[in-house]
Order: structure tokens, then C-alpha cells, then sequence
């Protein structure tokens, strides 16, 4: 399992990176296409769109390289079971809240793929490209919250925890 995850991890931070590649390319596309007078359609489009699934896919491994912004006034005062209680309550909370976004985004998905809905810009793309890298990124950020959190239930150290992770 533990192979699985973090070739998972591995894969959603390789798109992450590759959708910002791509933001350079449009952004150099249009720099070099703007001396020639030629136009690059919707190019702040397909970087919004390229940019939001960067960020989505990007959170899953920042978790687990334990980037992410913590509250630790509270946290270095407590120890013991006290500290156990307020990471799990914590973890479990954001798990749920990240399980109805994810949810949600994967309706998102659905819904406009059934209904065929395109991008507003000159370029006709069907929306729920762009919006799948979102829905996938926060159903990988909810798997790694979810094994933060049950290892953090049996009493283990989660990774975003561990030495080298975790910035309070």
C-alpha cells in the first residue's frame, strides 16, 4: 500500500509540475507570437485553468512534505493525549471538509460534461478538463489526509509530522 501512495503522490506532483510547464509555454507562446503579430487564444484562460489544477494537484504532496501552514501556538502547549485529541479532531474535521469539496468538484466534473459546457474564451474547451485536474487533486489531497489521519489514530507519527515535515 505504501508503494501505491506514494507512487500516487509522485504522479499528482509530476502533473502539478507539468501544468506549470505549460503555463510557461503559453506565457512564452504569447511573448514570442506577440512579436510576430500573432495572437495565442485564450491564453489567460488556459493559464487560470492550467494554474487551478497546479494548485489543487500540488496539495496532496505539500501535505506530506508538510508545507502547509499549521497552527502550532496551540500545539506546543499540549502534550500527551491532549495533543492526540486536537490533531485528530483537526485532521478529521479536514478530512471531511476535503471529502465534500472533492464530492462536490466531482459533480462539477459530471455536470459539465453532460451538459457540454465550454470555456467563455475563443477557444471552445469543455470544461470539465480543467475541472478534473481539480476534482483529482483534492481526491488525492483526501486520500493523504485520510492516511495522516489514521496513522495518527493508531498512534503513529504522520509523515507531514515527521522529521524533515511538518512547519508549525
Amino acid at each position: 500500500m505504501r508503494r501505491f501512495l506514494d507512487a500516487l503522490y509522485r504522479f499528482s506532483s509530476f502533473v502539478a509540475a507539468a501544468l506549470v510547464i505549460f503555463i510557461f509555454l503559453v506565457i512564452l507562446a504569447q511573448i514570442v507570437g506577440r512579436q510576430f503579430g500573432l495572437v495565442v487564444p485564450s491564453a489567460n484562460e488556459l493559464s487560470g485553468f492550467a494554474t487551478a489544477g497546479a494548485v489543487f494537484l500540488a496539495l496532496a504532496p505539500t501535505l506530506r512534505a508538510g508545507g502547509h501552514i499549521r497552527v502550532g501556538v496551540l500545539l506546543r502547549r499540549l502534550q500527551g493525549r491532549a495533543r492526540l485529541w486536537v490533531e485528530a479532531v483537526a485532521g478529521g474535521g479536514s478530512l471531511l471538509v476535503s471529502l465534500y469539496a472533492a464530492f462536490h468538484l466531482w459533480r462539477l466534473v459530471l455536470d459539465s460534461h453532460a451538459y457540454g459546457d465550454l470555456a467563455p474564451g475563443l477557444l471552445p474547451l469543455p470544461l470539465w478538463l480543467p475541472q478534473s485536474f481539480l476534482a483529482l487533486g483534492m481526491s488525492v489531497f483526501c486520500v493523504a489526509l485520510a492516511e495522516a489521519w489514521v496513522a495518527l489514530l493508531r498512534g503513529e507519527v504522520p509523515a507531514h509530522l515527521s522529521e524533515g515535515g511538518g512547519q508549525e
